[in-house]
């Protein structure tokens, strides 16, 4: 696997990489339209339209829904030259995804079904934009720069975490949830406007890799299953996808109607949570240094979702719901930037490059794909048993994962750039 020189090459830092800062300036706008959405259409869904849990399952499913589709789009994008503008559709097709909400507000037309399918179409823009960028980014900066280029867009991604759920729910108290999801419509445009401003040299995949779209595909599958790496890192990861996404599904509800807390509540405690991911972000360098990559990759999983025991603990014993909900969250958020931070830098380092873009489409089938049927489930069984009940199990699922990576040779790696 060669090292791709990008743009940084001369050894010129990230910093002073003009279409690295934009790319990092295009996700950081994104990052914090995010958050808006994360916490608007799970409240129109609670608040505006009365969503069961059931439903309220099914539309956190929505949303990751298309992730199955992620091996057949990466496949395709392995043979398409320009990552580049593949990058901006998928921009734009979530900016019109959000859109189609307030606007069905205005008319009188919102219902559950508009938002599932908004949900869906912003998933599918959302694979896309993953299955390119797999590529993108290794043309973007150099090997030896994958963990810091990482940790750069995680750290501003949880700085965005930081300010963006308080935003997020002051603008829904103020303008309505609707209304509030204009904001995040609007970063996916600048996010847009970014990207298409990158110039970054593009192998042409077509001339070197002429394979019919079935024999390129199977390769990607065999490849990933094969690779003891990257399938421990796939099968920690989507246990913690299902677990996390069962916990997300419910996670609104919950503290509404069971914690007592509001939207702006809500909306402050995620956003005192999300510092743990900055802390998280900005320490995952440090750490990983310190006890390797490896180590910090599974001290990341294990704890990942430990955490959110606290929520149906605070629920039963009534304890303070907001006090609950912002030390989860710190401690999550500190956990899950280890592991992705690491394990980001980890993939990148040892997928050969031809190889990326269907190996990333096919490791997000599962891993994503999972997320929906964790979901699905978790509203199905909390109609039954109760939403506290699911978070429980969900959370002790999610710690269990690290067993898959303590039997793989990933904790005794020490660096990835060694790899």
């Amino acid at each position: 696997m060669r090292d791709q020189p990008g743009p940084g090459d001369g050894r010129v830092s990230l910093r002073r990489s003009p279409p690295f800062r934009r790319f990092w300036a295009g996700s950081a706008v994104s990052s914090f339209g995010d958050q808006v959405t994360a916490l608007a259409l799970p409240i129109i869904a609670v608040t505006q339209l009365n969503a069961t849990p059931f439903q309220a399952g099914v539309l956190t499913a929505s949303l990751w829904v298309p992730n199955l589709l992620a091996l057949f789009i990466g496949t395709w994008v392995d043979a398409f030259r320009r990552q580049r503008w593949l990058l901006v559709i998928a921009n734009v097709v979530q900016a019109a995804a959000l859109a189609v909400v307030p606007v069905a507000f205005v008319i009188g037309g919102l219902t559950m079904p508009v938002l599932y399918g908004a949900a869906l179409m912003l998933g599918l823009g959302g694979v896309l934009f993953d299955s390119a960028s797999a590529t993108f980014f290794v043309r973007l900066v150099r090997k030896d720069q994958y963990l810091s280029a990482n940790s750069a867009l995680s750290t501003t991604a949880g700085v965005a975490s930081v300010g963006g759920p308080a935003v997020a729910g002051g603008l829904i108290q103020v303008l309505g949830a609707p209304f509030a999801l204009v904001a995040d419509a609007a970063s996916f445009i600048v996010s847009a406007v970014a990207v298409a401003s990158v110039r970054v040299e593009q192998a042409d995949v077509e001339v070197q890799r002429p394979e019919p779209f079935r024999r390129r595909l199977a390769l990607g599958v065999t490849y990933l299953s094969r690779h003891p790496i990257l399938r421990a890192s796939l099968f920690a990861s989507a246990t913690m996808n299902l677990a996390a996404l069962a916990i997300q599904a419910l996670l609104v509800l919950y503290a509404t109607r069971e914690l007592g807390l509001s939207a702006a509540e809500i909306g402050i405690a995620l956003g005192i949570g999300a510092a743990g991911g900055v802390i998280g972000a900005v320490t995952a360098v440090p750490v990983a240094k310190r006890i390797g990559n490896g180590r910090a990759i599974t001290v990341g999983v294990l704890l990942n979702a430990l955490p959110f025991l606290a929520l149906p603990i605070a629920g039963a014993e009534h304890l303070n719901g907001f006090l609950a909900l912002c030390i989860a969250e710190v401690v999550s958020s500190w956990a899950i930037m280890q592991f992705d931070v690491n394990n980001n830098a980890l993939r990148a380092a040892v997928t050969d490059d031809d190889m990326r873009a269907r190996v990333s489409g096919a490791y997000s089938t599962v891993n994503y794909g999972i997320r929906p049927i964790g979901a699905f489930v978790a509203g199905v069984v909390a109609s039954q048993v109760g939403p506290g009940i699911v978070i429980a199990i969900a959370a002790t699922i999610g710690t269990v994962a690290v067993f898959w990576l303590l039997a793989s040779p990933i904790p005794q790696i020490r660096r990835v750039a060694d790899l």
